[in-house]
């Protein structure tokens, strides 16, 4: 793994003139917040050595340095799936990449299906914890102590300060947030209504299929985390309808401009 981020690192500094601050995922029909990156360089996933490549629609397939409001950031337009058949460590990789070129934060950002039955199609919830369904964990294997302890702590996944910072934020814009426990399925299936119940059940508020991966592999290289979920379809009895992952993208397109201003100003936060 070490000579792989290398190899990459490598490769993004020569071409890189400044080491970026803060690290976004960008997700299923959310690529919309490039367009406030004043962008200086872009690398196609398919370039950048070692790098998966995405494969879903909704999910552009690059790598963005630019700055946002003053602060060097590296984005990602689109990620990778387990359900794609790529491992853990593939999916992960890029965010070890992140960590290595200089960043301290990882925001992400995800479409999810309600399970909470206050939420309607159109909130965005800020993810407060997580609960892993997807059978497997990126830390998996032998442990690197130069990048991470072998027993990462789990109690804070998501940072206090930065979740008080976006409901702040919100409230300063007049956006409505939800707040709640996001749980990761490895997909590519929607849910079956007795799934729903039992992710409900669990205490979960939202189910997707992406993010915690990302973020085990940020808290164990010690990255602040910060996620946003826009919820694009309901998992409640009485509510749910046969959806579509056009239908994902268009419900998480809508509601991308309310999501971007946040992040947009917590990056400055």
């Amino acid at each position: 793994m070490l000579k792989k981020i290398r190899e990459t690192i490598e490769y993004l500094e020569s071409r890189i003139s400044e080491k970026p601050e803060i690290g976004i995922i960008l997700g299923t029909g959310l690529g919309g917040l490039v367009k406030e990156i004043e962008v200086q360089h872009t690398f196609p996933y398919e370039f950048i050595p070692n790098f998966p490549v995405s494969t879903v629609d909704g999910h552009r397939g690059q790598l963005i340095f630019g700055t946002m409001n003053g602060k060097n950031i590296v984005a990602m337009q689109g990620r990778f799936h387990y359900y794609e058949g790529y491992t853990m460590q593939e999916i992960t990789f890029p965010v070890r990449v992140m960590k290595f070129l200089g960043i301290n934060t990882l925001i992400l950002s995800n479409a999810s299906g309600g399970v909470n039955p206050d939420f309607e199609v159109g909130d965005i919830m800020v993810v407060d914890d997580h609960v892993n369904l997807m059978k497997d964990n990126p830390l998996i294997g032998k442990n690197e102590d130069e990048i991470g302890t072998r027993f990462p702590d789990m109690c804070q996944a998501y940072d206090p300060n930065l979740i008080e910072q976006a409901f702040l934020i919100a409230g300063r814009h007049g956006i409505k947030l939800q707040r709640g426990v996001y749980a990761a399925v490895s997909g590519p299936t929607f849910e079956t209504p007795a799934e729903y119940r039992y992710i409900r059940t669990i205490g979960a508020d939202a189910v997707g299929m992406s993010t915690v991966p990302e973020v085990i592999t940020a808290r164990h290289m010690g990255l602040k985390c910060f996620a946003v979920s826009i919820i694009s379809d309901l998992g409640v009895p009485g509510k749910i309808v046969e959806i579509s992952h056009k239908h994902v993208i268009d419900a998480a397109s809508a509601v991308e401009p309310l999501m971007t201003r946040i992040i947009k100003d917590l990056v400055l936060a």
